[in-house]
């Protein structure tokens, strides 16, 4: 069973009971949104990130996903990748080709992953360089507001303290307004260097999609998506409430676990 909640501004929250009809609805919103932006401009231009997301995204190797999506169309980038080898355990990069881009037929050429050869500085302005050339190439288009890329889709999970890509609260990073891509070197959970997007960079993404599952997300959806949430605490930021996307939309998500916290009927949301 699905319930779908209109949240704050270019919001929706869907929540799910079990996780394979997460999985499924999300293999579908993606492969519109694949159809769409393939009609519209003659490609796809998709950011994944770490986490869940390639776990709920192997619905896209199944019939009749793998056979109906225009693989040849998309491009793939990474929001943010840990600065590990290629071969790494903790590499997004190897578990989404383990997990997604060894299935389907993306071309080889598509595929951007960050240079693992370089330091994690280095790698981001490396990284930003790259996302420069494909948006020179019109590959990926640009914000009207900002100047910034604007991906077709950025696929998000969001952390038990509300963090996205490798954005977390309080962070420095949270603050960057001209870079499109960032590093840190004290990421909270190991390893430590990493490579991210920043928030204008989000917010200029004509959809992104944010999934959350798990009891430990509760309080990071509850403040994320609830136009009541003011119990944060005086200074903190939470990054995933800080996705407001003028242009675009953001899609939540949610298993039920995770909307736990969620008071539909006085956090203002709309059935």
């Amino acid at each position: 069973m699905t319930t779908t909640h209109e949240a704050k501004k270019n919001t929706e929250l869907r929540v799910f009971e079990f996780s394979h009809e997460l999985a499924t609805d999300l293999a579908e919103y993606v492969a519109q949104l694949s159809e769409i932006s393939v009609k519209e401009r003659g490609c796809f231009t998709i950011a994944l990130s770490g986490g869940p997301i390639v776990n709920v995204m192997r619905k896209l190797c199944e019939s009749p996903y793998q056979k109906m999506l225009d693989w040849s169309k998309w491009y793939v980038l990474w929001a943010d990748e840990r600065a590990v080898a290629k071969t790494h355990a903790e590499s997004n990069y190897k578990m989404t080709k383990e997990g997604l881009l060894s299935k389907v037929p993306i071309l080889n050429s598509h595929v951007y992953s960050i240079n693992d050869t370089l330091t994690v500085e280095e790698a981001a302005t490396d990284y930003e360089f790259t996302i420069r050339q494909l948006v020179k190439a019109r590959t990926i288009s640009v914000s009207k507001t900002n100047d910034c890329p604007k991906f077709d889709l950025i696929l998000l999970s969001v952390g038990p303290t509300g963090s996205v890509a490798s954005l977390h609260p309080n962070h420095p990073a949270l603050e960057l307004t001209d870079d499109w891509v960032t590093f840190i070197t004290d990421s909270p959970e190991p390893p430590p260097e990493r490579i991210t997007f920043t928030m204008p960079v989000l917010n200029s993404a004509s959809n992104l999609v944010i999934i959350a599952t798990g009891e430990d997300k509760a309080w990071a959806v509850q403040q994320s998506v609830s136009q009541m949430s003011e119990n944060v605490g005086l200074g903190v930021s939470v990054p995933a409430k800080m996705v407001t996307p003028a242009e675009g939309k953001v899609v939540w998500f949610v298993d039920k676990e995770a909307s736990k916290e969620i008071q539909f009927e006085s956090d203002n949301f709309e059935l």
